[in-house]
Parts: structure tokens; C-alpha cells; sequence
């Protein structure tokens, strides 16, 4: 069943950032059917090179962009009346700059009360990392998350192949933050400033492990833990042809099946059995090296096991259970022609529509922005003129 309408409709929100935990909360915002303007500078000269193949591939879809300079008192102005009849403000300036500029959440609250204003970093707004710069790389290695992954040929932790503090532990964190908070305004009226860090949520994420070493003092490094390869149950195993396959079977009853799947039933009773792990190990792993990775997850999946492929990126976008799940769409662009991306992720909501048109980096829609926020034709004229718009 999808749902008549977006979930989101109605909803206005101002983005004063491109990359990082904000824009992928803007993103999610504008999938579930926010409108979402990015507030830009009116110089791309200092912008990073990744910002337009960002927009390129799928992260400003849904999106309206305008240019505005913030430190002159037309784009302040501009800023803050667009402020007053949006219902949510996003920003990832480093702490303290937004009120620098005038465009902090006082001043924001002082021309409509009921704004929800969710200001995002990597460390949050106060506290002695707050000022630090950061990437995700590095709030997942503050947060402990490399440290629990098994390391690399020379010792050192992994590097993710995924953003998971921008994404999960940043954006995520930031869009449950911001729909609460435009829950209890429906029901109070009143708006909210949410202190959003990614570095925090990537704790949360972290939770199982952290609250084990609280409760008990085990750490959870690689190889120390249920989750962290202590146990044969849980582990990725070589098939003939060089793949791979992921064995999660943590329940007894999965594992019983397993041991039997693979001809070593004598092993369901030894599941957690520290000295059995070697022998339970190298039986799977002789195993799995019989058939190819394929053949098992034929064979096992379906088998009650908790086996699933590894798979790469090619593959992943060729996957039968992701395609009947519409979990791609298309886009649409004048220099790359039609190309596909993720579609939204939207529970129990339609993923199906036209092709995402990706406008150049030039783009903006800036008049129509100026227009919405109550600006009368001479006023914008005046602002283009003046360099506080592009």
C-alpha cells in the first residue's frame, strides 16, 4: 500500500550545509517529501571538488538550491525572513559561527517561535573536542568503532567502505531528532534547538559493546566478542570460487542447522565453546571451500541458517531481492544522460515517480526562494544587484 501523499508535505527546511551529517538529513527530508532549500555561498571558488559530483549522484535529489552571502546585512536579512516562515533550519558550522554571522537560533526564535533549529557536527556545540575539525574517519575512531573492526595485513584498524558516522550515526540522529521535535510542535506549538553530534550517535550505534564493557568489563575488540568474531557462528568464510559468505547464526536452532547443512551436527552443543572454536572454525572454512558462494547461499538461506553472500557494488545493484524491493531509481542529467541511483528509503511509502532531474552546479533557485519567503520583486531585484544573492 503507498501512501497518498508524502509523509512530509508541507514541511519547509533551510539547509546551510552541502556535505557532511546535514546534508544527508536534508536528503532523507526531502525523500519522505520536505521541501528542502540548500543555502549556499554566493563564491564556489573554495567549495571542494567532491560538492558537484555529490549533486551528481543522487544527494540533491528533491532538492532547491540558492546562494546567499551571509555576512552582508542583504543576505543575513534574507536568510532570516526565509527563516520565519520555514519550519526547520539545519546547520553544521563549527560552534559558534552561526552566531558570529547572526543567524544563530535566538535570532532565528526571534522571528518565528515555533522553528525546530538542529544545528550538526562532528563532536557537538560544546565539551573539549567541540572545536576540533572532523571527518568521518574520524568520529567513528573516537567513538570506538575501528577499534572494534578486525584489523588490516598491517595491524592498523579498517577504513570503512561505507559512511557510517555522517550517515547513521550523524544524519539518521539528526532526522529522528528534528520529526520528534515537529511532533511535539504539533501538539505544544512550540519549536526546539537540537544539538545533533555525529561522533555521539556513532557511540549509540556502539551501544551493545559499550554497555557489555560498563556492565561487565569485557572489551569488545576483534575476535573478544559474540559480534566481533569470538565464535565460529558469527564470521565470513571463503567459497571455491573466491567469494564469500556471512554466517550470523547466533541462535542455537540457526546453528544447529548449520552444523547440519555443512555435515558436522556433532558441533551444535560446542556453539560457545571457547576451546572448540579453532576445530568448529577450520571445519566450516573447509566446508564452505567445496562449493561455490552461490551454490551455499542456494543451499543455505532458505535453510534457516543466517547465511547471506558478500557481495560487491556491481552486484548489489543486480540484486534480485533489491530490485523487486524498487530499491534503485533513475535519474536524469544533460551531460550524463540517464543514469540510475538509490531511490528513497521510505517505509511503507511509494519509491515510484519521474526520473530525478540533476541540475548543474550553477544551478539555483534562488528568485523562487526570495518569492516564498514574502520578498517583493524590487527587494530580490535589489538583492541580485547587490551581490547578496546569486
Amino acid at each position: 500500500m503507498s501512501n497518498p501523499s508524502p509523509l512530509l508535505d508541507g514541511i519547509t527546511v533551510l539547509n546551510l550545509a552541502s556535505v557532511g551529517p546535514a546534508a544527508r538529513a536534508a536528503r532523507m527530508l526531502a525523500d519522505y517529501g520536505a521541501r528542502v532549500v540548500v543555502i549556499g555561498p554566493t563564491s564556489r571558488k573554495g567549495a571542494a571538488q567532491i560538492v558537484p559530483a555529490f549533486h551528481t549522484y543522487g544527494a540533491g535529489r528533491g532538492l532547491e538550491r540558492m546562494r546567499l552571502d551571509l555576512k552582508s546585512e542583504g543576505g543575513k536579512e534574507a536568510f532570516l525572513a526565509l527563516a520565519a516562515r520555514a519550519d526547520v533550519v539545519i546547520e553544521s558550522y563549527r560552534p559558534g559561527v552561526v552566531g558570529r554571522l547572526g543567524i544563530a537560533y535566538e535570532d532565528v526564535r526571534a522571528r518565528n517561535e515555533s522553528i525546530v533549529y538542529c544545528s550538526t557536527s562532528g563532536y557537538g556545540q560544546d565539551g573539549p573536542a567541540s572545536q576540533w575539525a572532523g571527518h568521518d574517519i574520524n568520529y567513528l575512531a573516537l567513538s570506538g568503532f575501528l577499534a572494534c573492526s578486525e584489523p588490516r595485513a598491517d595491524g592498523g584498524p579498517p577504513i570503512p567502505g561505507a559512511t557510517v558516522a555522517d550517515s547513521a550515526g550523524g544524519g539518521m540522529q539528526a532526522v529522528i531528532a528534528i520529526l520528534a521535535a515537529l511532533v511535539k510542535r504539533g501538539a505544544t506549538g512550540e519549536g526546539a534547538y537540537l544539538d545533533v553530534a555525529a561522533a555521539e550517535g556513532v557511540v549509540s550505534l556502539m551501544s551493545l559493546t559499550i554497555d557489555q564493557y560498563l556492565a561487565t568489563g569485557e572489551v569488545a575488540g576483534p575476535r573478544e566478542t559474540l559480534l566481533t568474531g569470538r565464535y565460529a557462528c558469527y564470521d565470513v568464510y571463503a567459497c571455491a570460487d573466491g567469494g564469500w559468505v556471512s554466517v550470523g547464526a547466533i541462535e542455537p536452532h540457526f546453528f544447529a542447522n548449520l552444523c547440519r547443512a555443512l555435515g558436522c551436527p556433532q558441533y551444535a552443543a560446542q556453539q560457545m565453546d571457547d576451546a572448540a572454536q579453532d576445530e568448529i572454525r577450520a571445519t566450516f572454512a573447509a566446508a564452505f571451500r567445496t562449493k561455490e558462494r552461490d551454490a551455499w547461499v542456494e543451499e543455505l538461506a532458505p535453510a534457516d541458517t543466517c547465511v547471506a553472500p558478500v557481495k560487491t557494488i556491481p552486484e548489489v545493484v543486480q540484486d534480485p531481492h533489491f530490485r523487486a524491493r524498487g530499491v534503485f531509481t533513475h535519474a536524469e542529467h544533460d551531460e550524463h544522460g540517464r543514469f540510475e541511483q538509490t531511490a528513497a528509503v521510505l517505509a511503507g511509502g511509494a519509491r515510484e515517480g519521474p526520473p530525478h532531474r540533476v541540475m548543474p552546479p550553477e544551478h539555483t533557485d534562488t528568485e523562487a526562494v526570495l518569492r516564498f519567503a514574502g520578498l517583493a520583486p524590487d527587494a530580490i531585484a535589489k538583492l541580485f544587484a547587490e551581490g547578496a544573492v546569486e
